[in-house]
Parts: structure tokens; sequence; C-alpha cells
């Protein structure tokens, strides 16, 4: 039984990696916004996604996998260095907020702070390569550019949990893992649209292998 929700979370979090992959390239062919490198972030859905139904560390493989590939399909190399790291302290901020702080902060405001996060730590890491100090006038444009990647990002993250009915990510999740509370928040505004009744909900999470 355990090898089967292995296999399910394997499988699950591949698709993730590949979507955010796809994501990824699909950008890249556009140009950049103003300043050079500057993009929206939406790849970032999917690792989002991965931290809320299963865990960081689902969330940090999405991460580093489709960087590192990302990198190699647009041949850029060099990108590693910015976008890894402003990537696992986006996704170390993402679930620190949501593990400590959630929900009395919104899902979309965890997306926003992640995002902006993400910006100022890629800037700060090319000015620190490159030595380009007057890079920092950068900086308000790519909060700004923060705030609206990240609005559009979470938007889309809790518009998936809300129209996917609740049991799919369940079993996607083993039942185990998964943050039960915060995709029935998310899918509150879904009512009557659940597979279940909340009664029969608890009896199927009562008898779910662990």
């Amino acid at each position: 039984m355990r090898k089967h929700w292995a296999a399910k979370k394997i499988a699950m979090i591949s698709l993730f990696t590949a979507l955010s992959l796809i994501m990824f390239v699909i950008e890249n062919q556009f140009p950049s916004m103003l300043i050079p490198g500057a993009r929206m972030g939406l790849a970032n859905i999917f690792s989002f996604a991965a931290l809320i139904m299963y865990s960081a560390l689902e969330g940090y493989v999405v991460v580093i996998v489709r960087t590192l590939l990302g990198a190699i399909f647009a041949g850029n190399i060099t990108s590693v260095m910015y976008s890894f790291t402003a990537g696992v302290v986006s996704m170390t901020v993402s679930a620190l907020l949501l593990y400590l702080v959630h929900p009395k902060i919104s899902i979309m405001a965890i997306s926003i702070m992640a995002a902006v996060c993400h910006n100022i730590v890629q800037n700060l890491m090319f000015i620190w390569i490159s030595g380009t100090v007057y890079a920092m006038y950068y900086m308000p444009y790519l909060m700004l550019l923060g705030i609206v990647s990240g609005a559009i990002v979470g938007g889309v993250t809790m518009l998936i949990f809300k129209k996917v009915p609740l049991s799919i990510f369940a079993h996607s999740a083993g039942y185990k893992n998964i943050r039960k509370a915060d995709l029935v928040a998310m899918q509150k505004s879904e009512k009557g649209k659940t597979d279940a009744p909340p009664e029969e909900a608890q009896k199927e999470d009562a008898a779910a292998p662990a």
C-alpha cells in the first residue's frame, strides 16, 4: 500500500514539474518585461501547488528540477545561480508562512510575499555576481512586478483547487500529507459541489490508511 501511494506521489510531482517546465519554456519565448530577465514567473504555480498538496520537500523538488532543466533548455546555464537561489528562498518563505502563519494570512498574500522575495533575491544575486550596484534602482519595479506576479500565481492556484474536486487531490496525496483544511477553505465558494458531505469526508479520513 505504501509503494502504491509513493508511486502516485512521484507521478503527481513529475506532472507538476513537467507542467512547470513547459510554462517556463513558453514564457521564456516572450521578451523580458522592460528589465532584462524579468518574467511573470507563472511556472511557480505548480511548485506552489505541490507545496499546498504535499509539503515543502515536494515544492523544493519541483523548483530545483525545473530550474536546472529550464537553464539547460534555455541554453543559459549561468542563470541557475540567480533562479536557483531565488527559487529556493521564495519556496522557503512560502513554506514558513503557510505552516506558521496561515490562515491568519491568505494563500494570495503568501504567494505575493514569496514572489516579491524571489525578485529581490534574484536582483541581489545579480548585483553580487556582476558588481553592478546600479541594479538597485530596479528594486522598486521588481517589487511591484512581484506583487502582480504573486497575485496571479496565487489566484490561479486557488482557482485550480476550487474547480477540481477535493477527492482528486486527497487521492493523489495518499490521504496523508494533504492540508485538507486549506483545500476546503479554498473550495468554500463551491458549496454543494464537493464529492461527499463533511460527515462522510471525516469518516473517509478516519478510515484512510496512514
